[in-house]
């Protein structure tokens, strides 16, 4: 029998009420008996999850949706396969978008195109353990350290969501963790946080060519799914017919599906709005006490657009920086529009995607990369409303 691709779909309402019926007894089929104090666990998640503490909570169970799919019917994957450069650009594009890692010289690439239908691959990157985090609803890649209270933990696709967020889990402690800000929220590891590894959402191409030795998600995850094929297409858009499971207030500064670069530094909320940044190429400003660089270049296909990833829009990618060298000298970035370079003022020295000095008195040193990431602005704005949104009278 062919297995199903889980994934989220929209239902007409009787088909939904009627599945509700059946949620119970799909919930509640595991026969483990719990080991936390059942008292405090809601009726709907009894048996499922037999080591999680329902007694430590922070939010609002009346805030967690189904998205569909159960425990696990997304399949996170464990130590991926990895293949070349070469091998990968047997089935990848220039454009394809890929989560790019780099750790220490190891510099790996997760296609988006892969964790579509996984959204987890728990991985080890220059001997530290990450977990590798794609949520198509709120378009949200991020990386994560797996080492926490003296162990490594192991991440799983929950099935379950809050602001249209993927809730995921560990299976030491069965704590659920909040994929967006990597916090704790239910179980052992409540209000506990995951450390953020810095990462980018870039091109393969791209990929390539910063890291010709570097080395790619294999399409051999043991499962069979369409790779390369968007089940969510049109959520751009908010296309008619596309869920959203977003049960919360829409911020109406900036369009809820319009990406934005985001940071929280020390507590310094700003977002970076992609239409700005196209149209600026560079931003130079101050978050809190750090002097930062946002630099966008072309070249990166939306996964959420078409239903061929690699046919998306081409939406570009951005990436935030530390602009202070090691000496403290503070750097100003401008785009030379006419040699086609991103240059520094105080040096003429031009720069890279990478934060690299490709060139001139600078060449060899390298900016620090900051933890920021492309999500949609609804769901940054849903965790962190109290956002600044960068526009260019703010300079």
């Amino acid at each position: 029998m062919k297995k199903a691709n889980w994934t989220y779909f929209v239902l007409p309402i009787g088909i939904v009420i009627a599945a509700l019926a059946f949620l119970p007894a799909l919930l509640g089929g595991s026969g483990v008996s719990a080991q936390n104090d059942d008292s405090c666990t809601p009726n709907r998640f009894r048996g499922q999850w037999p080591l999680t503490d329902f007694c430590s909570v922070s939010i609002d169970f009346d805030e967690v949706l189904s998205g569909g799919p159960p425990r696990d019917g997304i399949p996170a994957v464990d130590n991926p396969d990895m293949e070349s450069v070469e091998e990968a650009s047997e089935w990848l594009n220039p454009q394809s978008p890929v989560i790019s890692v780099e750790i220490d010289g190891d510099a790996r690439a997760y296609p988006q195109a892969i964790l579509m239908w996984h959204e987890i691959a728990n991985d080890e990157v220059g001997g530290v353990p990450v977990s590798v985090t794609f949520c198509p609803l709120c378009n949200s890649s991020i990386v994560f350290d797996r080492r926490f209270d003296g162990q490594v933990l192991t991440f799983g696709v929950s099935g379950l969501l809050r602001n249209s967020d993927m809730i995921m889990f560990d299976r030491e402690t069965e704590t659920w963790w909040q994929q967006f800000i990597g916090q704790g929220i239910v179980g052992q590891y409540n209000e506990e946080f995951l450390d953020i590894v810095p990462s980018q959402v870039i091109g393969f191409g791209q990929f390539a060519e910063e890291f010709p030795d570097g080395l790619v998600m294999s399409r051999n995850t043991g499962t069979s799914r369409s790779y390369g094929v968007n089940p969510y297409t049109g959520l751009d858009d908010n296309a008619s017919g596309v869920i959203g499971l977003f049960q919360g207030e829409y911020d109406d500064r900036l369009p809820d599906r319009s990406r934005v670069l985001a940071v929280d530094l020390d507590g310094e909320l700003i977002a970076y709005p992609f239409g700005v940044l196209r149209d600026e190429i560079a931003i130079n400003d101050t978050v809190g006490e750090t002097e930062v660089v946002a630099f966008w270049q072309p070249g990166v296909a939306s996964s959420l657009d078409t239903r061929n990833i690699d046919d998306g829009r081409d939406i570009g990618t951005a990436s935030l920086f530390d602009r202070t060298l090691e000496d403290g000298t503070v750097l100003t970035f401008t785009w030379d529009a006419e040699n086609n370079v991103l240059v520094d003022d105080q040096t003429g020295s031009t720069w890279d995607l990478f934060g690299n000095a490709t060139s001139g008195d600078l060449e060899g040193e390298q900016l620090r990369l900051l933890v920021a990431a492309p999500h949609y602005w609804f769901a940054w704005a849903a965790f962190h409303p109290d956002t600044d949104v960068y526009t260019v009278d703010a300079e």
